[in-house]
């Protein structure tokens, strides 16, 4: 049985639920999310908080199996909660979200072979190897999808399964192969080194879809390096070098005859919690650094030593694809690169789009409400 007490002196309502777990629930919160603040089809909230006191007190409180009624001092009508929906919504407690998944870090061991893989017709029509499929791509930040037909719509087809593509600059999808007249370093046959892509974007897109329509050269690996991994080794082998790289921020730049795309970024950012949630690195595009001499002294060693570990043995996995295989990775975590490639051995066409975090985070928690 739920029991419920009225505390004056914190303000709150003091709940102790029937699987003995208990929780302090302030007066403002409770009447800021009174249900019946909520628009019934919208489910967005139409209370106006200015109109609530801020020093409004609750008068008596009533529960049953299911429902806790709170009375309030300044109204007859009384703000009734689902127990269960108080349970899950704890102040202090962030709430179950099914997107969450977790990260595994990943290192050089891990090898080519254990990258996760999916079946693109699977996925395309069953939803539960969809999810499936999302959560190891988030969990190991990237995936392999197998069987995708020999056209540019296949990839995308895979890709919309999950939600709205991201425009940029480079179109709504874009083509990577060698072509004459390059504006980026990916349309032509040289080595890339690790990097994410469009770290000049005021947002950096989400995750990547990578469809190989052909690779017949001879050369073209494509390198994958964990960038959460990275991070994690740097913090606790070089602290100062970290909290650099987590705290400064460095110009990033795209320009050619039609763009000129700036940003400032910091190589890791953290969340309120110091945990990892994006890596921002692509030294071709980093600006001319602005930072004070004092700073600069400081934080090139910093950078550096990230470039050092994105290069090293420990991290690097390496495959090469084949047609009709995509590979996703989350631009904002995994590092990406490629070997350089002979031209004139073969042909190498890679077709690519995004989809931001937000789009795949959505579809995640659409198909867990089942």
């Amino acid at each position: 049985m739920t029991t419920a007490d009225l505390r004056a002196d914190q303000a709150a309502l003091h709940i102790t639920f029937d699987s003995n777990t208990s929780a302090t629930f302030p007066y403002i919160w409770l009447r800021d999310n009174d249900p019946a603040g909520f628009h019934p089809d919208t489910h967005e909230r139409v209370t106006d908080l200015t109109s609530i006191s801020l020093d409004v007190m609750a008068k008596r409180v009533e529960t049953d199996s299911d429902t806790l009624s709170v009375f309030w001092g300044d109204t007859d009508t009384p703000t009734v909660f689902d127990i269960n929906w108080l349970k899950a919504h704890i102040p202090g407690q962030p709430s179950t979200d099914p997107a969450r998944t977790g990260f595994v870090h990943w290192r050089a061991d891990m090898g080519a072979a254990a990258i996760p893989r999916a079946n693109a017709d699977e996925i395309l029509s069953n939803d539960a190897a969809l999810k499936e499929w999302l959560v190891q791509t988030q969990r190991y930040g990237y995936s392999i999808v197998e069987g995708l037909a020999d056209s540019t719509e296949a990839g995308m087809d895979v890709a919309r399964r999950i939600g709205f593509l991201r425009e940029t600059n480079f179109g709504v999808t874009f083509e990577v192969q060698s072509k004459p007249n390059p504006n980026n370093l990916a349309y032509t046959p040289i080595a890339l080194p690790l990097h994410t892509d469009l770290t000049n974007q005021e947002l950096p897109p989400g995750f990547q879809f990578l469809h190989c329509l052909a690779n017949d050269a001879v050369g073209g690996g494509s390198l994958f390096c964990d960038g959460y991994a990275i991070a994690e080794d740097l913090r606790a082998q070089d602290p100062d070098a970290f909290e650099l790289l987590s705290t400064v921020s460095i110009p990033f730049r795209f320009h050619d005859e039609d763009y000129d795309i700036r940003s400032r970024k910091k190589v890791i950012n953290l969340d309120e919690n110091g945990d990892i949630i994006e890596i921002c690195f692509n030294a071709h595009i980093a600006d001319v650094f602005d930072l004070s001499p004092d700073i600069m002294a400081r934080y090139y060693p910093a950078y550096r030593q990230f470039m050092i570990m994105t290069r090293s043995q420990d991290y690097l996995v390496t495959l090469k694809l084949k047609g009709g295989e995509m590979v996703v990775f989350d631009n904002r975590r995994v590092l990406h690169g490629r070997e350089a490639f002979d031209p004139q051995t073969g042909f190498r066409h890679l077709h690519g789009c995004y989809v931001d975090r937000g789009e795949f985070e959505s579809r995640l928690r659409k198909l867990s409400r089942a």
